[in-house]
């Protein structure tokens, strides 16, 4: 067991919010009760999720995606009422990170994404340094090989964009929604990149550079940070954590 400002305190230390420029706030989100025995895990503060929590009789959830993001309209109603109202009525504590858990060099979702694939980053790239770059292990040096060792271990179909058939010696990756990250990865030596999401104009960078792209899902590849964070406040503080994931298409 332990108090929430102790949880609270134990994951500013490690995750260090202050480094970053967000979307949203990092941190306790909304304040539940004090005493802290068992956590929840999960990727997104959905309403799914915080159910799930409710029946597992959490003290605390730990979300990637919380509940706050800037240009919010800001009001409590709808989806977001139903959110808050399940929260607070049953005293669960809600802590979201997002490119703090992102970033981290062991526990965040790029690290932990490399660990599922066997790649080990060597360099950093891009906004803030969130993507990671390293070299192509053997057996995922082409790009039909890579494609199937992501949809092997996320359980999840990829979606391509082919470059120029080059051999993959350098693999640059960003978990989640950095599509927008493909132009510096290029920049920084990659001969492929691997992010969660594609949008239209990626597909012409990769034509033009040569450099492939593969999307293999926002919430796929970022369901693995969470999950090392759950066990590291199990280490550290000795509360029971478990992970639950909500299936999500994107």
């Amino acid at each position: 067991m332990a108090h929430r400002t102790e949880v609270d305190r134990l994951l500013s230390s490690c995750l260090e919010p202050g480094r970053f420029k967000d979307y949203g706030p990092n941190g306790l989100q909304v304040e539940g009760r004090e005493q802290i025995r068992h956590v929840v895990c999960g990727v997104t503060a959905s309403l799914a999720l915080i159910d799930a929590a409710i029946a597992a009789k959490a003290d605390a959830l730990v979300v990637h995606h919380g509940l706050f993001w800037r240009g919010q309209d800001g009001r409590v109603t709808g989806w977001m009422k139903q959110r808050l109202s399940r929260l607070l009525a049953h005293e669960i504590n809600l802590f979201a990170y997002h490119l703090p858990l992102d970033a981290h060099p062991e526990l965040g979702n790029n690290a932990q994404l490399a660990a599922q694939l066997g790649w080990m980053a060597d360099g950093r790239f891009g906004d803030q340094e969130l993507g990671f770059i390293g070299a192509a292990p053997a057996g995922q040096q082409r790009l039909d090989q890579l494609s199937a060792a992501l949809q092997q271990r996320l359980g999840r179909a990829t979606v391509s964009a082919a470059g120029d058939g080059r051999p993959l010696r350098r693999i640059a990756w960003c978990s989640g929604g950095a599509q927008g990250y493909f132009e510096a990865a290029i920049a920084a030596g990659a001969d492929v990149f691997v992010t969660g999401e594609i949008s239209e104009p990626q597909a012409h960078y990769a034509a033009e550079t040569g450099v492939a792209f593969i999307a293999a899902g926002h919430h796929a590849t970022e369901r693995y940070g969470v999950q090392a964070l759950g066990r590291y406040l199990a280490d550290h503080l000795g509360v029971s954590q478990q992970f639950i994931d909500i299936e999500n298409p994107a």
